[in-house]
């Protein structure tokens, strides 16, 4: 028996849930998002929680029970509060700024890097070492977050780059002479 799967996933403040077929659509505050789960689910809304029910003991059916309640959970959890990603900029002259939709880096190359942003993601800029990344969708965000991050990884060396906040880069010791 999946232990994720088995509990419901509950409505946060302002959220409600609809279900036709194998499709549910959520609505709240943020926003509208749908997911559309395979035939091997049941989905059911009652006061206040969605609650997900395998059709058979096949172990699809299993696998598909814990991660449809995921993919539901994550709905609920973007139409309420959001996903919110930051990323970290260092290095000397690396900076970042933001004009209209359009990110422009500065990450050492000859040129400036022009990141168009997609919709459904909103960047903030708050220092030009900063980025702040928000949105509905989990994965949207995190690619984006992942794309931006793609332009300069960090380096083992000096550190420099962009890397997530708070994440830990194993340095390495230089040559020695």
């Amino acid at each position: 028996m999946s232990r994720i799967g088995k509990k419901p996933v509950t409505l946060g403040d302002g959220a409600s849930a609809s279900v036709s077929g194998q499709t549910i659509e959520v609505k709240g505050p943020k926003g509208t998002r749908t997911f559309t789960a395979t035939d091997d689910v049941t989905m059911t809304v009652e006061d206040g929680s969605i609650s997900i029910t395998p059709r058979g003991t096949s172990k699809r059916a299993r696998q598909q029970w814990g991660m449809t309640r995921s993919m539901v959970e994550n709905l609920v959890t973007g139409v309420t509060t959001g996903f919110k990603r930051e990323l970290e900029i260092q290095g000397v002259g690396y900076r970042a700024a933001l004009q209209g939709k359009v990110l422009r880096l500065n990450l050492g190359y000859s040129h400036d890097v022009e990141f168009e942003v997609p919709e459904g993601v909103s960047v903030v800029v708050p220092k030009p070492t900063e980025i702040v990344l928000e949105g509905i969708d989990q994965q949207l965000v995190g690619q984006v977050a992942a794309n931006i991050r793609e332009w300069r990884k960090p380096e083992p060396y000096k550190g420099k780059g962009i890397r997530h906040k708070g994440e830990f880069i194993f340095r390495k010791e230089g040559k020695k002479k």
